[in-house]
């Protein structure tokens, strides 16, 4: 079975192609700067790269052209589009909603542009391009992967704000958690690992990208995670600014003479590595600086490192003791000298049972196997 695997961002969209029997990606790409003179396609097949410059002005003509692209005699490999069998896509938001995968239907599309008032920068995207994909690949079924899904376990304790309950029953103001696709990969590939049952493992998940998520997964269940209402919270990233006090955004908005929109700005934006550094949000920038003796450079990995291991102990202590910690995404994966700096500072309460793992992360590999999985009954 050929599985397309379909990721929209604000003006871009990822590509896969699965054959599930093959346990391989037959192609993939992204067509990028969608809606703007200089987007483009860049496609991979068999270790060979083919980037196609043109127009694409919505969704739609974006995703018609990767259909063309899968099936062109050269840079294909399929013959037809009636050799995609289903496609799966990441949407961001399931509310309280969606606990898990699901077929889309009309209930379900509506579903998902209901939710874009809680993450109004990815589910729109997301439902544009379930739109066009239905349109161009009529009478297959397709499946819904939520980023929230996974955290939908939390306990009330966990997912609660301190805030006036009427709040969270009237605008379902709770923390929501996001990466749960990767948090849950990863935790299965690290059971796999210590060949153990996921559900008798503790496991602590650090996503650390440009986006930095770390979740408690205890016997395979998300009991807590960073990120909260919006992808803003818990960690130092990139750009983005992490736990701050919540006054800051009056004080800064009156200080600086900006709106709170635009404070929402600087924080997601503006922050992070980036704000602490005036260098960059490239943890391989402020690493080659830092290594020249660039003070702000350092104090940007400091904070981030201290961030990370704050967290960590904090989930250690809430699931009295973890089996496993998994280090996952671009810096969690490439960069050793986090791994190193963690596994020197966190071995006297870490101990021998709690291994320090890195492992990459396929989000792309688990929706394919969702949708595969939800097809086929």
């Amino acid at each position: 079975m050929n599985i397309l695997v379909i990721n929209c961002g604000s003006s871009s969209i990822k590509y896969q192609l699965f054959c599930i029997e093959k346990k391989i990606a037959l192609a993939s790409g992204i067509a990028e700067k969608i809606g703007d003179e200089s987007s483009r396609i860049i496609h991979h097949k068999s270790n060979k790269t083919f980037t196609k410059s043109i127009n694409l002005p919505d969704y739609f003509k974006a995703i018609e052209n990767i259909a063309e692209l899968l099936t062109d005699s050269e840079w294909g490999v399929l013959e037809s589009k009636k050799n995609v069998h289903a496609i799966g896509h990441r949407v961001v938001h399931g509310g309280e909603e969606f606990k898990s995968s699901v077929i889309i239907n009309k209930y379900v599309l509506n579903r998902i542009k209901f939710y874009s008032k809680l993450a109004p920068l990815h589910n729109p995207p997301a439902y544009n391009g379930i739109k066009a994909t239905m349109h161009i690949f009529p009478h297959i079924k397709q499946v819904a992967v939520f980023d929230t899904a996974f955290h939908q376990t939390m306990p009330e304790e966990a997912f609660m704000y301190g805030l006036p309950y009427r709040l969270y029953k009237k605008y379902c103001i709770r923390r929501y958690g996001f990466h749960g696709t990767s948090h849950r990969y990863v935790a299965q590939a690290a059971a796999e690992m210590l060949k153990k049952p996921v559900q008798k493992l503790k496991l602590i998940t650090c996503h650390l990208g440009n986006g930095c998520s770390i979740t408690a997964v205890k016997y395979g269940k998300s009991v807590d995670t960073s990120m909260g209402f919006t992808p803003l919270e818990g960690l130092i990233m990139g750009t983005r600014c992490g736990d701050v006090d919540p006054a800051l955004v009056s004080f800064i908005s009156e200080k600086e003479k900006i709106s709170a929109e635009e404070v929402t700005n600087l924080m997601n934006r503006k922050s992070g590595l980036l704000g602490l550094s005036g260098i960059s949000n490239d943890m391989r920038d402020l690493l080659e600086k830092a290594n020249k003796g660039d003070k702000r450079a350092k104090l940007a990995l400091d904070v981030f490192i201290y961030r990370v291991k704050k967290y960590i102990g904090a989930y250690l202590a809430a699931m009295n003791g973890a089996d496993a910690v998994i280090l996952t995404a671009g810096i969690g994966e490439n960069v050793g000298i986090i791994k190193k700096r963690l596994a020197k500072e966190m071995n006297a309460f870490l101990g021998r049972r709690t291994k320090l793992l890195s492992i990459h992360t396929e989000e792309e590999r688990l929706i394919a196997l969702d949708t595969f999985e939800l097809v086929k009954k």
